[in-house]
């Protein structure tokens, strides 16, 4: 197989395709290592690649295959898995030479079922530091580039999972976002993601910001992401929150688009938009009330920018760390250690009156949603800055979290635990994918994944391909 005929192809495809007999899993998984090796040089995405392990999982799943006997919906199916999750028997490195050497004695359950259901992990991918920030560089792995324009950040911080599925070495990886960590790397990126509702994907470990994090696919089209999902979700006695079974099939579910109510934000909080960005989410604003069977809701949302509430919360996350010891601290992002000193002021009951302010800013968006089914609005209000960097030149590095200045419209929804998705809806004037965010209910994650499914449908960015993209 030419790699960039395996590069343009979907899980979904790949999954059909070995079932039919008209492809075998050894040569998907070849096919993923080979594009690999013709591009990593170029954007380090991948923290390990366990070549010889894929490729005797690959002989293992098509020996079965030809048996006429399948694990499951990603049977013979290569994906990358961020390097916060745990593998057993695979070192779990997160980014941070504090744990180098940290080798897993169990599998989290989201990866537990990727692999259950025939998926083939070809390697881990790259994070910044304990997926602290938005950036797409760390002390351990260095710096992962934006296929785009390799001189850009791809985001973060699931950097590598992004960049893994946008160059085509694998159609689908596992990201995780507690503050926009898998919807800016897409939207950089330009792939599709969906930060699911709060604990529809489990996640184990518990993350320091638990009430944060959320866990799921990162895919190149709506379908794969929802095959995914339909993988994924479910309980798991590990994880205290993770919900029960919806009752559907995400992946079923992407039929016709029922009529939903859409608000369409160009901003929100009064934050500015860069011009560039602004011109591609009002063309796409345009097309959806021209293209889409939807209603366009004109609403005003006056709500209160959260930010020291997810100040307060990110920040806390740091007093995990507080007995580093002084060349430990020295071994470390800087920024992470400046979260780690700054959790020292964070007092008990100031820490419960956070949670409580989260609770009435809940209130208050739960309530709004009631008189519409989704808010469309900006993934990210700025390009793509330089790859070394921490976020555009200026930024306050004195704000307690400074990347959060930068991605206004993703914190929020992490503290409400809603579904929020970023697809992409266009170019900048520079070339790079723009994303649209897509919020719905809570709990309504098939909603969001029908419009964006719709959208996808209408705008087909898979047309256009990066620089760095296997076969080219």
């Amino acid at each position: 197989m030419e790699l960039r005929q395996y590069a343009a192809l979907r899980a979904v495809e790949m999954a059909r395709l070995v079932r039919q007999g008209e492809v075998s899993p050894v040569e998907l998984v070849q096919s993923s290592l080979n594009a690999i090796e013709e591009t990593e040089a170029r954007v380090n995405a991948y923290s390990a690649v366990f070549a010889e392990d894929a490729k005797a999982r690959a002989a293992e799943l098509e020996k079965e295959a030809r048996a006429g006997s399948f694990r499951g919906p990603l049977h013979g199916v290569p994906v990358g898995i961020k390097d916060l999750f745990l593998v057993n028997g695979y070192k779990t490195q997160r980014g941070s030479k504090l744990y180098v050497d940290s080798v897993a004695t169990e599998t989290a359950p989201s990866v537990e079922r990727l692999l259950a259901a025939g998926a083939v992990m070809v390697g881990k991918t790259t994070t910044p530091e304990l997926g602290w920030k938005a950036a797409s560089n760390s002390p351990l792995y260095g710096v992962t580039r934006n296929p785009w324009d390799l001189s850009k950040t791809a985001g973060g911080s699931s950097s590598g999972s992004a960049v893994a599925v946008a160059n085509g070495t694998v159609p689908l990886t596992l990201g995780s976002d507690g503050g926009g960590s898998m919807r800016v790397p897409a939207s950089f990126c330009g792939i599709f993601s969906l930060k699911p509702t709060l604990a529809r994907v489990p996640t184990y470990p518990l993350s320091p910001t638990e009430h944060l994090s959320h866990a799921g696919p990162m895919t190149n089209s709506v379908e794969d992401y929802a095959l995914a999902l339909d993988v994924m979700q479910g309980p798991d006695a590990r994880d205290p929150q993770s919900l029960p079974p919806p009752g559907l099939s995400y992946h079923e579910a992407l039929g016709e688009l029922p009529k939903l109510r859409c608000v369409l934000a160009p901003t929100l909080f009064g934050a500015s938009v860069d011009p560039g960005i602004a011109a591609v989410i009002a063309k796409a604003f345009g097309e959806i009330a021209a293209r889409l069977p939807v209603e366009i809701v004109d609403t005003k949302l006056d709500w209160p920018d959260p930010i020291d509430i997810f100040d307060a919360l990110w920040v806390a996350r740091g007093a995990l760390y507080a007995g580093l010891r002084p060349e430990d601290v020295a071994r470390i992002d800087p920024g992470f250690a400046r979260m780690v000193a700054g959790s020292a002021s964070i007092r008990l009951e100031d820490h419960f009156r956070t949670l409580q302010a989260r609770a009435a800013f809940n209130r208050s968006l739960a309530e709004a949603f009631e008189t519409f089914d989704l808010l469309v609005m900006p993934m990210v209000p700025i390009e793509p800055f330089a790859a070394e960097a921490d976020g555009p030149p200026d930024m306050d590095m004195d704000k307690p979290v400074p990347w959060a200045r930068w991605t206004p419209f993703s914190y929020p929804f992490n503290l409400t635990g809603q579904p929020a998705a970023s697809i992409p809806c266009g170019w900048s004037p520079s070339g790079l994918p723009v994303g649209l965010q897509v919020i719905g209910r809570r709990f309504a994650d098939e909603k969001v994944l029908q419009f964006c499914a719709a959208w996808e449908k209408h705008f087909g960015w898979r047309q256009r391909t990066p620089t760095v993209y296997a076969g080219s």
